[in-house]
């Protein structure tokens, strides 16, 4: 059985790790070199590092910040946010990226996927979705959450899957940093119909609600940032939970 990841991640704006509610509000939450060491000393299965302005700003990702953690990490690190070419996925991982995750640039150019899928391999691709329920449906949305398009979420997961994506990284907008727990019905469908991993983001606020991820659907990994930011929830004592409720992880 693959060992369930529990993942922090590094939400970035103008050099500093940021944390919001609903992708808005943003405060500050700390160096982003200094928490992904921490993370890193405290057991984490891997790194997640957005840039969540990149793509409104129409730039590229923070290279020189993705260098500076990638020297002091040894963990798999994912880098996203103003990834929009084939060259961009290169600077990245040759600034220390694992993975790299596309989100607008792949709703707008869904050949990207393949592109970097191709030239990287499907292992070195995330795919995110920011998700909401619109009138019933679940659509998926882009520029940080800012634009609803007319992308159904499983017609997207579908093609990006089919694209070669290696990787689905999910995040409902509705529960973000709400802490009342991971979206499960919508989590469980999708990583019941695709054959990639799955990362559940969007909700996390105790140990339990990573429980009930695991537990209730194949999702293969939990994100959170605020809980493990501000010690809310320490990712040992996490681990050590989850291992005593015979759920399978990487104990450090």
């Amino acid at each position: 059985m693959l060992k369930k990841r529990i993942i922090p991640c590094l939400d970035i704006k103008n050099g500093r790790t940021v944390k919001g509610i609903n992708f808005v509000n943003l405060r500050d939450a700390g160096d982003p070199v200094a928490l992904a060491t921490k993370y890193m000393m405290d057991g984490a299965d891997e790194l997640v590092f957005l840039d969540i302005t990149a793509t409104v700003e129409n730039r590229s990702t923070l290279i020189d910040l993705v260098q500076r953690i990638s020297r002091d990490i040894n963990i798999p690190f994912t880098v996203g946010g103003g990834i929009r070419a084939i060259k961009d996925a290169e600077m990245a991982v040759q600034a220390g990226a694992d993975k790299v995750s596309i989100n607008s640039a792949a709703i707008l150019d869904p050949v990207l996927i393949n592109g970097i899928a191709k030239n990287f391999g499907s292992q070195s691709l995330t795919v995110a979705m920011d998700i909401n329920k619109i009138n019933g449906d679940w659509k998926v949305c882009s520029n940080g959450g800012r634009i609803i398009t007319e992308l159904k979420v499983i017609d997207w997961v579908t093609e990006v899957v089919d694209r070669g994506a290696g990787e689905i990284l999910l995040t409902v907008m509705d529960n973000d940093g709400l802490k009342n727990g991971f979206s499960l019905e919508i989590t469980g469908l999708i990583a019941e119909k695709i054959n990639i991993p799955v990362i559940a983001s969007g909700g996390a606020g105790s140990m339990e609600h990573f429980k009930d991820l695991f537990e209730t659907t194949k999702a293969t990994g939990g994100l959170a940032a605020s809980i493990f930011h501000y010690g809310e929830v320490k990712i040992p004592d996490l681990k050590k939970y989850l291992s005593k409720e015979k759920i399978s992880v990487r104990c450090i």
